[in-house]
């Protein structure tokens, strides 16, 4: 029966079937756990900067092992990388519930997050190596669909859980998703390794070296950016955070180029379809992610709405980004990449434009919109960008390049907090305010409000500038795939 579903025509359905569940039970996690952050505060009788960490753990560590993980799988096959993944995290998610101080519960967050970097690259590229290379974009898309829904669930399944049975629950909850997703994988996925009838001994051992200064790297300069704000530039722990990192960086750059196995392939960078689409993924979510960070802060501290509705304020953004993530993969398969990488670009401009343009006197209705418009951009853009980039690649390496794509969403997304956050606390201190985002909150000082939100203008048009550098490279031109026919002999076949 299982040998049935690993040959059957419909086996792309199938691989697709099982790593949603995953994903969606991932990303739900994500959101649900934010909400709980409060109620962790007080159970632990700690400040909101203390409990942050239970969230920068978990990102530090997907981040670290992205593409270790995404090597790995590429050597022992995708399957098995992600099944581990999934058991990890379920244990991570255990052990998170029941911890007895918030050491502990950092601790075991970091070993979730290490489960989700086995998960995270794994799963994309296992759905897009079960598709044809025609419909790679549609593949993407549909994880696009699994995500936003995630992002949809995530807080309101949160809130419900912490309101009615603690903040354990959020980490309880998704344990049974998680299984259902393992029990499902075991049954209908194949590992393609063993298909190809290679394995890590014949494609060469795995580069321990490389792997260990490119997480020693990503993990010093998380540290750096996660601080600067609060330290400064010159601070003793931010210089050496960076020199160490850059360190790190050159030696891994030099490492690879010499290693007959590296853990990244640098040459594909000499591929126009990959360093252009690497490009452009890395300035977009540079330019867009603190977007979600930074806007319901400023509902709930400038325009005073409470934090059931800025959570809300976020919801059709994400379902309509759910929507046309599919539908802009599906097409860009047709049509091509171009016009749906810089016409999705354009849409988010569009929304984080008339989001500079809010004050303290705005209305949600002026907000809600903009944000529709921003997450559109971003569904419509994800898909084509992400097949682009797979598109330059042999199928053996869809593993460590779809981690290394989550590794510049990951690290975009934590640079464009750490970002805004400073250009909206550095313009408050030149207007004479307390350069904390913490002035904000309950601010009885007049002007403070006013303050943060001309900091906020500037932080979203230089974001503005970032998205319209990355349109200007979708716009280059691109090369045909690697393993498909031109148009013309497809037609000349057909």
């Amino acid at each position: 029966m299982l040998a049935t579903l690993t040959r059957s025509p419909k086996y792309h359905w199938y691989a697709f079937g099982a790593v949603a569940i995953g994903t969606f039970a991932s990303v739900v996690d994500y959101g649900s756990v934010g909400v709980a952050m409060p109620s962790i505060a007080t159970h632990f009788r700690t400040d909101i900067p203390s409990v942050q960490w239970v969230v920068i753990g978990f990102a530090v560590a997907i981040i670290a092992l992205l593409l270790p993980m995404g090597r790995l799988a590429d050597l022992i096959g995708l399957k098995r990388v992600y099944i581990t993944g999934s058991l990890v995290f379920i244990g991570g998610a255990v052990l998170s519930g029941f911890s007895p101080s918030l050491v502990m519960l950092v601790l075991f967050r970091i070993v979730q997050g290490a489960g989700a970097a086995m998960t995270q690259g794994t799963g994309m590229a296992i759905v897009v190596a079960a598709f044809p290379p025609s419909e790679r974009g549609k593949a993407i898309g549909l994880i696009m669909t699994m995500v936003g829904t995630g992002a949809i669930a995530g807080p309101a399944l949160g809130g419900l859980l912490v309101d009615a049975l603690g903040w354990q629950s959020v980490f309880f909850a998704n344990i049974p998703i998680m299984v259902l997703s393992v029990g499902t994988g075991l049954a209908v996925l194949r590992n393609r390794v063993e298909e190809g009838g290679t394995g890590a001994r014949e494609r060469g051992g795995f580069d321990w070296l490389g792997a260990a200064m490119s997480s020693g790297a990503l993990v010093l300069f998380l540290i750096a950016i996660t601080n600067v704000h609060r330290s400064g530039w010159g601070s003793p722990l931010i210089v050496a955070a960076m020199v160490g990192a850059a360190a790190l960086l050159a030696g891994f750059v030099w490492w690879e180029l010499r290693n007959a196995n590296p853990m990244l392939q640098l040459r594909f960078f000499r591929r126009r379809n990959f360093f252009l689409g690497v490009s452009a993924n890395f300035v977009t979510f540079l330019g867009s992610s603190a977007v979600l960070f930074m806007t319901p802060f400023y509902l709930q501290n400038v325009l005073d709405y409470s934090p059931r509705i800025a959570g809300l304020a976020v919801v059709p953004g994400a379902a309509l980004m759910a929507f046309v993530g599919p539908l802009s993969g599906r097409l860009s398969d047709r049509f091509g990449w171009r016009k749906f990488t810089a016409g999705g670009l354009c849409l988010s401009c569009c929304g984080i434009f008339i989001l500079s343009q809010q004050t303290e006197n705005s209305s949600l209705l002026s907000v809600v919109p903009a944000l529709m418009l921003q997450s559109a951009g971003m569904g419509v853009f994800y898909s084509p960008n992400s097949s682009s980039v797979l598109s330059a690649v042999e199928r053996e390496s869809y593993g460590v390049v779809s981690a290394f794509l989550n590794l510049i969403r990951n690290a975009g997304n934590v640079i464009s907090i750490a970002a805004a956050t400073a250009v909206v606390t550095i313009t408050m201190g030149s207007m004479g305010f307390e350069p904390s985002l913490d002035a904000v909150r309950g601010a009885t000082e007049s002007g403070v409000e006013e303050a943060f939100t001309q900091g906020l203008r500037y932080a979203y048009l230089t974001m503005v500038g970032c998205l319209l550098t990355a349109m200007l490279i979708s716009t280059l031109p691109l090369n045909r795939p690697i393993g498909r026919p031109s148009r013309g002999a497809a037609v000349k076949e057909g």
